[in-house]
């Protein structure tokens, strides 16, 4: 998917969305939640990482248990698929929404384990003048060295009014285009046979996050 530093400031964006409150009246009630909460939820992403390390399978489920209220993964898994989300089956699909979501809570895993401290400074929230469904967030991720890596993320309001993720910006890194390019490309390398692509969708990703690094190296 992307470098160390990259994945580590997406753990860091989702874990900021994670305190959006369900009904922002604008931009500056979401942005003065966002900043006092946000120490909170850094604390439980430092908890996790000791889980992982002991209980792998028990980190997956407490990540599901947290996200899946504020991360709509069905919606990202089906931008992801792109036009090729027209040729599976309902079961293809959730499939492919269990698979994207443990690849993601990998890489998370992963950045979680190898993180050094640090803090998250919520700069700016915007709500769409044109559309108040939809809003983001820019903030600011800055490591104990000192190091700081931008982020945006992108929200949409469900039908039921609820602010839910709907894309990840890491350093201009597009997440969702990334994501849709790779699947994109393996579609190509498996001539088409999408419940290849659906099961080999880990290892893909685990490549993605190789050329990554070694184009940064």
């Amino acid at each position: 998917m992307f470098a160390l530093t990259q994945r580590l400031a997406l753990v860091l964006a989702l874990a900021a969305f994670l305190v959006a409150p369900a009904q922002a009246d604008g931009a500056r009630q979401l942005q003065a939640y966002v900043d006092s909460n946000t120490q909170r939820l850094v604390a439980k992403l430092n908890q996790e990482r000791g889980l992982y390390k002991s209980n792998p399978e028990a980190f997956y489920v407490s990540m599901d248990e947290t996200l899946r209220e504020f991360v709509d993964f069905r919606r990202i898994a089906a931008r992801v698929m792109g036009r090729y989300a027209r040729q599976t089956t309902p079961a293809q699909r959730d499939e492919f929404v269990q698979k994207f979501k443990r690849s993601l809570f990998d890489s998370y895993a992963q950045a979680l384990v190898s993180a050094e401290e640090f803090k998250i400074k919520v700069k700016e929230a915007t709500i769409n003048p044109q559309d108040d469904g939809r809003g983001s967030v820019q903030m600011e991720v800055i490591t104990q060295s000192g190091n700081r890596y931008p982020v945006t993320y992108s929200m949409y309001k469900n039908e039921d009014g609820r602010w839910m993720m709907e894309n990840v910006i890491v350093e201009g890194v597009n997440i969702g285009l990334a994501f849709r390019d790779r699947f994109a490309q393996e579609m190509e390398e498996k001539r088409g046979q999408i419940q290849a692509v659906i099961d080999g969708w880990s290892d893909a990703v685990e490549s993605l996050k190789l050329d990554e690094e070694v184009s940064q190296s």
